[in-house]
């Protein structure tokens, strides 16, 4: 009873070619409000004056939650099989993201 319990709550995921490729990122903004946190997947190049979003995830707060503890238990996994994850001092940056609102 259980296999056919556990057969029924699977999910059936597509991933199409150009999802399966991936986008590099190696900068990521977020920002929330009271129902959502958004993730800006960003790609920048040393010295470039202008980098771009190239990805957007918006998450209610309880996923956003849930993504934290996965993020935080495939880390602990990788550090395990691989070794510690160094953490290199970067600069901060200063970001622009189009005109300043006035009021």
């Amino acid at each position: 009873m259980a296999e056919k319990e556990q057969k029924q709550k699977q999910i059936n995921i597509e991933l199409d070619e150009k999802t399966a490729e991936g986008i590099y990122s190696n900068l990521a903004i977020i920002n929330h409000s009271v129902s959502e946190f958004v993730v800006d997947f960003i790609s920048m190049m040393p010295g470039a004056p202008k980098a771009k979003v190239k990805s957007r995830i918006v998450l209610t707060p309880q996923h956003a939650k849930k993504f934290l503890k996965a993020l935080n238990d495939n880390v602990a996994r990788f550090e395990q099989a691989h070794g510690p994850i160094k953490d290199y001092e970067q600069p901060p940056i200063p970001l622009n993201f189009g005109p300043t609102g006035e009021a």
